[in-house]
């Protein structure tokens, strides 16, 4: 967890305010076009979100899809975020400290990668109670597969606008 809760709900109420998330970006070519998608699920509600890029990275769009989600949070709440993303889970429960404590530089003493990008999702983290959880990717977890295809649909759709 990249923060710990405080507050002592009410029986049952805590199940209610948790989220779910689950993320996903993807790439064809790397660089090249990439997809991003993110599933926010509470209790029976759920919202999807997806975007795409004409040339980007898969980290970066790993990164967007969990930016874009936590951007959609209208107030603080306990979420547990799934990516299949090591690259995601580890910087942020793992390296992101040791980046921001040499100046966005990895232990190589190299520019940290993303920084733009690690930097607002660490803006945003604050905000909320995240467990950070990894998942398989391609394993047959619903939340998963789900966003696996919105971000590939999003690259389709990306690549058929600029056909036109």
């Amino acid at each position: 967890m990249t923060r710990a809760s405080h507050a002592s709900p009410a029986p049952g109420a805590a199940a209610a305010r948790v989220v779910e998330i689950y993320t996903d970006g993807a790439c064809r070519g790397n660089p090249g076009p990439g997809g991003w998608a993110a599933l926010l699920k509470r209790g029976e509600r759920f919202r999807e979100l997806h975007g795409a890029e004409a040339l980007t990275t898969n980290n970066r769009m790993e990164l967007t899809a969990v930016i874009r989600a936590l951007e959609a949070l209208r107030r603080p709440v306990h979420a547990r975020v799934y990516t299949d993303s090591e690259y995601v889970r580890r910087g942020i429960t793992e390296w992101l400290a040791a980046w921001k404590a040499r100046g966005w530089r990895t232990a190589e003493r190299t520019p940290v990668k993303n920084q733009d990008l690690w930097q607002r999702l660490d803006e945003l983290a604050q905000a909320h109670t995240l467990e950070w959880h990894w998942v398989p990717g391609h394993a047959g977890v619903p939340g998963n597969e789900r966003v696996d295809q919105l971000a590939n649909e999003a690259i389709d759709r990306l690549q058929r606008a600029e056909l036109r």
